[in-house]
């Protein structure tokens, strides 16, 4: 294969490097990044990892994307925390690849350099109206209500219409949803930012749409999302039940995988055992199957707010791999009048400068974690000690645990590359000392791991007076005064 052999080209071996630290830096400190500095630890006696992050807080997604009613999922920090407290580790927060210092100089510094730094943009959809008053990406939202200092200031409209529509159906638009209709009492237990909180209590939404281009066989959410949205208290659930129907391709598709057949029994059971109508004052949940959107209309009484969203309906045909269908517009349009929109339609990752990226499918060309330098496999070679792990890698699918074998894959190609490299380069390289130095020529103010631990007690001594496990410093500046006490 000739990416395989591409591999072998590399001209720098660390393979002799003897009792030279082996100098690792892993940009990005989600799960991917942990998981592995972790990897890299426990493979390499000799690695010495510094984990490098924007943001002056570690976890990434786990602490801004992961729902605040769910702290089952957080617990991973117990582990990650350990990791950055190995004595061979260090997190270098509030540091910034392309701002701070450029990727080239990453690689000049450090034998391997991994970018687990994940999707912090958006997918747009393109349509008219899209710039509108009122429409948010998924992933504004969420870092909104999870006190991500980027969308601290972002104040949804939550007052002025009763009625949203989530475009998606996947495991974020449930969150979302759930976090809409949720009684705000039992939100404000978790560690929802104060600022969400406050927007939540005050909010007018009572009915929320999630609109899906197919069908509820091809529903992207898991079971354990679904059937959390669907026991919210005293909540009306709409489905359909003519979209339930299943065609001999839907049955196809359920006898492959077992995750869906038991999607489509939650939706099935739904639709049969709720009420035929909502009761007043009860809040409502509606999905909406074979739909994807069209335009966006804008408001006659709130010039350049948006109004409502026009949807086109939607049939399945088989697509060119087996056991899959596509949605394809009819030409059939219908309008949901909403006062807000929250698109969760995929994340988006970022390229920096001197990085190959595959702009169409927004990921890093890699072979197995290792950086190709271009996206054609015939001319594919390896960028030599630069990998990714997470998103950047795979793109914005799958759960934290999805990360871990990730980061397997892309640290045991780090070993074999390690052992198999032509050895021409034994050099010592500055590392962490370097990162250091030019950090501060530069009077960037680096964030260590023990600083973190500062903010984090802080959150938590603020919570316990408001009986919460945290309240969470949503704004660079206090983040970084505290980090600095």
């Amino acid at each position: 294969m000739a990416i395989y052999k591409a591999t072998k080209l590399l001209s720098r071996s660390f393979s002799s490097l003897s009792s030279r630290p082996l100098r690792v830096c892993v940009v990005g400190s989600g799960p991917a990044g942990f998981y592995t500095a972790e990897k890299m630890l426990k493979a390499h006696e000799e690695a010495e990892v510094d984990i490098v992050d924007r943001l002056p807080t570690p976890f990434g997604l786990v602490r801004s994307g992961v729902a605040p009613d769910h702290p089952e999922t957080k617990i991973v920090t117990n582990q990650f925390t350990r990791v950055a407290q190995n004595e061979r580790c260090s997190f270098f927060g509030n540091v910034s690849l392309g701002s701070s210092l450029s990727l080239s100089e990453l690689r000049d510094m450090y034998h391997v350099v991994v970018l687990a730094y994940g999707a912090e943009s958006d997918r747009v959809l393109g349509i008219s109206g899209e710039e509108l008053a009122g429409i948010h990406s998924a992933r504004e939202f969420v870092w909104w209500y999870n006190g991500h200092p980027d969308c601290s200031n972002m104040a949804p409209d939550l007052k002025s219409a009763d009625t949203a529509v989530i475009l998606g159906q996947g495991n974020v638009a449930l969150d979302i949803a759930r976090v809409l209709l949720r009684p705000t009492a039992e939100l404000a237990k978790t560690d929802i930012a104060s600022h969400a909180l406050s927007g939540l209590e005050e909010s007018s939404i009572r009915k929320v749409y999630l609109v899906g281009r197919r069908g509820p066989v091809q529903a992207a959410c898991t079971a354990k999302e679904l059937r959390e949205v669907l026991g919210i208290k005293d909540l009306y659930v709409h489905i359909d039940k003519d979209d339930l129907r299943t065609t001999p391709a839907d049955e196809e598709e359920l006898k492959n995988n077992r995750i869906r057949r038991r999607i489509h029994e939650l939706l099935s059971k739904a639709a049969i055992s709720g009420t035929s109508h909502p009761s007043p004052g009860q809040r409502e949940l509606h999905f909406v199957f074979f739909r994807k959107p069209d335009k966006f209309i804008g408001s006659d009484e709130r010039s350049g707010h948006v109004a409502g969203v026009r949807l086109e309906k939607t049939i399945l045909k088989e697509s060119v791999h087996p056991g899959k269908q596509t949605a394809e517009g009819t030409g059939q349009y219908e309008d949901f009048e909403c006062g807000l929109v929250l698109k969760s339609i995929g994340y988006k990752s970022v390229p920096v400068e001197g990085l190959p990226f595959d702009l169409q499918k927004g990921v890093v060309p890699n072979y197995r974690g290792r950086v190709l330098s271009c996206a054609s496999e015939d001319l594919a070679q390896v960028e030599e000690g630069l990998y990714v792990c997470g998103w950047l890698k795979r793109g914005p699918t799958g759960i934290i645990a999805t990360n871990l074998y990730c980061a397997e894959e892309t640290v045991a190609s780090i070993s074999e590359d390690l052992e198999t490299g032509a050895s021409t380069s034994t050099l010592a390289k500055p590392g962490r000392e370097g990162l250091k130095q030019l950090l501060d020529s530069r009077n960037v103010r680096a964030v260590p791991f023990s600083a973190w631990e500062k903010i984090d007690t802080e959150e938590k001594q603020r919570g316990s007076l408001r009986s919460k496990p945290r309240e969470k410093l949503t704004r660079w500046e206090e983040l970084l005064e505290v980090a600095a006490k």
